[in-house]
Order: C-alpha cells, then sequence, then structure tokens
C-alpha cells in the first residue's frame, strides 16, 4: 500500500515545475538549476547551523538577464534571495524553501579604474580584495577589509555594511561606496547616489547598503579608492587582565589617536590562532593587543611611540613593534585567521556579531566568560577593539541537537547583554535570520513597524528576502513569552515586548 503524498513536498513540486518553466526561457544552458545535488552548496551561507535547499537557483550572466528573472518571479509572486559568494555570518543567504536563490556570481568584472578621480566602477561579484588588486598599480587600494576579503564580493559587503579591521579610521562599506546600480523587486531599474559626492533627494544610498537584499539586487558599485600610506606599522601589546586590555583601548582614542586598526584577541583565541599560523603571539597573555599605524614615515613614527607610551602606562606587560611589512603582515595573520583556525580545534562555531560603547569592553568579556560556565560551551573572542564591533566565536558540535540549542542561547544572551550595555545586536555581519529575536530586545513594535514601512515602499510583495531581518510583532511577543518562562530577562532597562 502506497504512503500518502506529503501536500507540502507536492506543493514544492509543483511550484519548482512552475517556476523552472517561466526562467529556462530567460537564461543560457546550464544557467538554471534545481535538482537536489546540484542545489545543495546553495542550502547556506557561513552559518552552517541552518539549512535549507533552495527551490532553484538562477545563475544569470548579464543584466539583462537578472531583469528578466527579477521580473519573471514578481509576476508568480516568487520570493527571491541575492547571493554572492556566501561568506555571511548570520543566514542572510539563506534560500527560501519555495523561492529562487538568484546567485550574482558571474558579476565579477572591474569594468574601469579611475585613478584621477579615484574610484573603482565594479560589478557586485567582485572580490572585495581584487578591488585593492586592480589598483595597486596606481598607488590606491580600496579601504574596507573584511577578514573573508579574499572571498566575499563587493555585492555582499553593500547587504552587510561590512567593516574590517581598519574600519576605525577608514570607515565602513556605507563611508566607502559613492553610488550603487542595480534592480527593484519588479525588475526596474534603480540608481542610488552618485559619480559626485552627494546626490539630490534623500539618502537613499545609505538605507541600501546594510538593507541585506531586502530593497533591491544591486548589479555595479562605484567605490572610493584612497592612496596607499608610505608606512605601516604595527604594535603587538600583550596584558595580563582583561580589564587592562579593555581600558586601554578607551585611553588611546582618549588620547586623540586614531588608529589605522585597534583589534583584541583574547587568551582562547590567541592560542587557536597561534597553533595555527605561528605569528610569534604571546601565548601567557590574557589578552593581545593589535595597534597599528600608518601614513608618512614621519606621522607612523610619532604616532607609534605616542600609542606605546599610553599601552604602557595602561598596564602592558610586553610591546613588540613590527620592524619591516614582513613581520607587519605576520602580526596580524593571526587576526585574519581567526575563523579557520577556530574551525581546527571545534567541529562548529558560531560567529556573533554586536557592538558596545569601548568603555564596556571588559565588562562584556567578563561577562562571556560567566557565560561559558552557564552554557557549559567554550567561547573564544577576536573583535575590532576600537569601535567596539565584538566577535565571540561560541564553539560546539552541530550533529548534538542539545549544544546547538545552549549555542543558540549564549549568542542571545550575548546579544542582549550588549544592548543591556548600550550596544547594538550586530556590527557589521547584519541580522539575517541569527539576530531576529535579538531585534525583538533591541527595537519597540514601533521602531520595527517603521522599519517594515521602508521594506513594503521598496518591495510591497515583499519578495526580496522575507523572513529576515525584520521581526514580525507575534514573533516577538512569542521570544518575549519564552524568556520570561525561562527567566531570561536579566536586565530592567530592554523592552518587554
Amino acid at each position: 500500500m502506497n504512503a500518502p503524498a506529503d501536500p507540502e513536498a507536492l506543493q514544492r513540486a509543483e511550484r519548482q515545475a512552475q517556476v523552472v518553466a517561466a526562467l529556462k526561457p530567460l537564461l543560457p544552458q546550464g544557467a538554471l538549476i534545481w535538482h537536489a545535488e546540484d542545489t545543495t552548496p546553495y542550502e547556506c551561507d557561513g552559518l552552517t547551523a541552518y539549512r535549507q535547499r533552495p527551490l532553484v537557483v538562477a545563475l544569470p550572466e548579464s543584466e539583462q538577464q537578472v531583469q528578466a528573472v527579477l521580473k519573471a518571479c514578481h509576476a508568480l509572486r516568487v520570493p527571491v534571495v541575492a547571493r554572492g559568494a556566501g561568506t555571511g555570518l548570520s543566514g542572510g543567504a539563506l534560500p527560501h524553501a519555495l523561492g529562487v536563490t538568484l546567485s550574482l556570481a558571474k558579476f565579477n568584472a572591474i569594468q574601469q579604474i579611475d585613478p584621477v578621480a579615484r574610484t573603482a566602477l565594479v560589478q557586485c561579484g567582485v572580490r572585495n580584495l581584487a578591488i585593492s588588486e586592480a589598483a595597486a598599480s596606481y598607488g590606491l587600494y580600496y579601504a574596507p577589509d573584511p577578514s573573508s576579503q579574499i572571498a566575499c564580493t563587493i555585492g555582499g559587503n553593500i547587504a552587510e555594511n561590512s567593516g574590517g579591521v581598519h574600519c576605525l579610521k577608514y570607515g565602513l562599506t556605507v563611508h566607502n561606496v559613492l553610488k550603487i546600480r542595480g534592480y527593484n523587486a519588479a525588475g526596474e531599474p534603480v540608481e542610488f547616489g552618485s559619480d559626485a559626492l552627494d546626490a539630490p533627494g534623500y539618502d537613499l544610498l545609505s538605507i541600501v547598503i546594510g538593507s541585506e537584499g531586502m530593497l533591491a539586487v544591486a548589479v555595479e558599485v562605484t567605490v572610493k579608492l584612497i592612496p596607499k600610506p608610505q608606512l605601516a606599522r604595527c604594535i603587538m601589546a600583550s596584558f595580563d587582565d582583561m580589564r587592562k586590555a579593555g581600558d586601554v583601548v578607551a585611553a588611546v582614542i582618549a588620547a586623540g589617536i586614531i588608529p589605522a586598526g585597534l583589534e583584541m584577541m583574547d587568551k582562547p583565541m590567541t592560542a587557536a590562532v597561534e597553533d595555527f599560523v605561528h605569528a610569534g603571539y604571546d601565548l601567557t597573555a590574557e589578552a593581545i593587543l593589535l595597534c597599528e599605524s600608518d601614513g608618512t614615515n614621519e606621522e607612523v613614527e610619532e604616532e607609534i611611540g605616542r600609542m606605546s607610551a599610553v599601552l604602557r602606562e595602561g598596564g602592558a606587560t610586553a610591546i613588540a613593534v613590527s620592524r619591516d611589512e614582513a613581520e607587519r603582515l605576520r602580526f596580524w595573520s593571526g587576526r585574519k585567521n581567526a575563523f579557520p583556525a577556530s574551525g581546527r580545534i571545534s567541529p562548529d562555531y558560531m560567529c556573533m556579531d554586536s557592538t558596545i560603547p569601548r568603555k564596556r569592553l571588559a565588562d562584556i568579556l567578563l561577562a562571556i566568560q560567566e557565560m561559558e560556565k552557564k552554557y557549559q560551551l567554550r567561547c573564544a573572542n577576536v573583535f575590532h577593539a576600537g569601535d567596539g564591533n565584538l566577535h565571540p566565536l561560541i564553539l560546539f558540535d552541530a550533529n548534538d541537537a542539545d549544544q546547538l540549542h545552549r549555542c543558540e542561547l549564549f549568542g542571545a544572551d550575548i546579544l542582549e547583554t550588549s544592548v543591556a550595555m548600550g550596544g547594538t545586536v550586530t556590527g557589521e555581519h547584519g541580522v539575517g535570520i541569527e539576530k531576529l529575536n535579538s531585534m525583538c530586545v533591541q527595537f519597540s513594535p514601533e521602531e520595527l513597524e517603521q522599519m517594515r514601512g521602508v521594506k513594503r515602499a521598496f518591495d510591497p510583495e515583499q519578495l526580496l528576502n522575507p523572513g529576515k531581518v525584520v521581526p514580525t510583532l507575534n514573533r516577538c511577543a512569542e521570544y518575549g513569552k519564552m524568556l520570561v518562562r525561562g527567566g531570561r530577562i536579566a536586565h530592567p532597562d530592554l523592552p518587554r515586548f
């Protein structure tokens, strides 16, 4: 006797056949895939704890094809999730079960480098680092440098408003992009910003950057380039106490110094990366700071001297200054390889992303140490100390359902404690699906409704990356009840849903 058919499976199969029939004539042979073995590589981004196989994956090769796919999906009321390199860490590129994943990986051409205007015109699938490589012969580079810059794309950087180790001095993606051209959910062409320093009307460029693919699909981007500094040197400072290291970060900024980079790693992370890259880190230190200065030779020497004095006064137990470019890159190699190093010591990790005031760095790190005991999971910390952007990496085994559950609770606790300390639930990784519940904690129902209003203005049919970033009021209400049942609301100044 045959088993009864699964209604959801039947619905999926019927919808898939409909979408394939609509999109197949619009794309070259092989540019539309829907069989399970072909779509599995697209089932998650860098947040591997959550997976969903897409209904269909479209791989257009031209703007006309992108536009045609969007128009067809809009006519069918089919959700679309744009995807770049899939290096995001918040589930922003997680497919929709009944939607199309729109891969823009083939849009990888650098259209123009203008050394006079100091700009680069690039397609959305160009790798972050490739922009600097192309501009190097002109003595220029693109400043935002996420740790995944060898793989991540400029389109993904725009979606998440990515930063990097040099964002303290040179800004995030939003500070380094002049113009974005693309298409809305209906396939209509849109353009934000301009080649000039300003554009008429509302500053919609700043709304689109960081909107996580919810408002438009970017296909072409104009970015700013800046001159490569004559010299860059890095200080590696060791501290025997986490609070001293946290306090000295604030002291550096208070001294009127804006380093090119100011990063911190705790002892567990230092041990993990040292075993991986052999950067020469002090394994006895409770925390290590990397402080970089760049500019002219005279500027760097003066700033290195001032920073070294602040670090010594703040209790540094050891200070090393890079003697040449090779040593500077070695100091940074551990920080840049923190994520792969963590993958060597744990089956899985969940990288959180919150931001707090610099003066609370030590407080949050000590709170995380207590959470390790509470949730019985290890956590290694690496982050952009200069702007208070934390990246705790919670180590767990996704094959153990209980560990995954405890990891989720641990992550939510970090985010909500950050909000209680005056911070935010995200700095540069985005909300995606990972931080939906924590958005309920940071923002009031009225604020969330304003965000939904922006989404409706750009995408009335709610077809671009639906179900992410902005939680529903029902979800917030249920999350509030769950917290109360679990006794998890520990901060009296947080919303009560």
